[in-house]
């Protein structure tokens, strides 16, 4: 899929979000800057909502929305994080020798918060993904969040809301994003599909709504991937596109397991797909990329695919496919 993404492409607007409390919460914080939880299951929207929010509240977003994928954020090394156009302007090289990686993300968090917004009154930091935030970590942001109120609103997007220490809660008002219905996903899938200029039938919405389960993500991917597969967006069609992607419960699982360190589980899940299934290392390898379009965020996998594509050259030399793709998987848990 090589053109731009639907879910960037079609970005909906507050209005243009899909439940009405979601909507109404954000409104609020339009008129009244107030720091946030955006809380709520994978593909429900909670990204989505506060970029909206930062194009209704900014002149100039591009500058004063500042937007941090906590699990790429914290995996970063310290040459990474100095060389990170976002933060790299207040990084220097004797800074970046003689301090810990901890310290440089405390640095990072404050001078990110610290530095006057270039239009407007305040700018806005999003922290996706906080489920993995550190407690040590959260209590440097509590004493950021505590020193620079007047000039940045802070949101916090998490599926798990209970991780966060109760300073940092008692701070933000909470946004809950429920998972959407299966109309709701039908009616955004209908909004964008019109929005792009693609052909397609209410059957085929359906059937994308029901493949993806209520992850909006998903559902706006799998519309995608249909229509540039097979150039409408119809039932038939896309259970031609998504009928055969039998295996993304299984890469989800095996990406899980990666990332969190368990390489046991995640190895003998791509053994089941190498061996008992029958896919060859570039196929697992297509899916994988495949799957991981509608999970990681820009940065994140622009990385992955860095690295997919050194993994590429050695499948492409017909060496073991077990052991390069594994090599991935390695990768990933650390």
């Amino acid at each position: 899929m090589l053109a731009p993404l639907w879910t960037e492409a079609h970005a909906p607007e507050i209005d243009g979000l899909p439940q009405s409390g979601v909507r109404e919460s954000l409104w609020r914080a339009v008129d009244e800057p107030l720091n946030l939880i955006v809380h709520g299951p994978k593909g429900s929207g909670k990204t989505a909502a506060v970029r909206a929010l930062a194009r209704e509240t900014h002149a100039d977003p591009d500058n004063d929305f500042v937007e941090i994928n906590v699990d790429d954020f914290f995996g970063m090394t310290k040459k990474e994080l100095s060389e990170d156009p976002r933060f790299s302007s207040f990084i220097t090289a004797k800074r970046r020798r003689n301090s810990s990686k901890a310290d440089l993300i405390n640095h990072v968090l404050k001078e990110s918060a610290s530095y006057a917004p270039v239009s407007g009154e305040y700018k806005t930091i999003l922290l996706d993904n906080a489920e993995s935030i550190r407690e040590d970590f959260q209590q440097a942001l509590r004493r950021v969040m505590e020193q620079y109120y007047e000039a940045t609103q802070f949101v916090i997007a998490t599926r798990q809301p209970s991780v966060l220490i109760p300073p940092i809660r008692s701070r933000c008002f909470p946004v809950p994003v429920r998972e959407p219905t299966h109309d709701e996903t039908v009616a955004v899938l209908r909004s964008v599909v019109e929005a792009a200029a693609a052909d397609y039938g209410e059957e085929g919405l359906e059937y994308v709504a029901g493949y993806a389960d209520g992850d909006l993500r998903k559902a706006l991917l799998g519309a995608q991937t249909t229509a540039e597969a097979e150039d409408a967006v119809t039932m038939e069609a896309a259970y031609e596109a998504l009928g055969d992607v039998g295996t993304d419960d299984r890469i989800e699982e095996m990406l899980d397991d990666a990332e969190s360190g368990d390489f046991t589980d995640a190895r003998k899940t791509l053994d089941d797909l190498l061996v008992d299934e029958g896919y060859s290392g570039e196929e697992v390898m297509a899916d994988l990329l495949r799957v991981a379009r509608s999970r990681y965020e820009a940065d994140r996998l622009a990385r992955l695919h860095r690295l997919a594509g050194e993994i590429d050259v050695d499948l492409k030399e017909g060496t073991n496919d077990r052991l390069h793709v594994s090599h991935l998987l390695s990768k990933l848990a650390e």
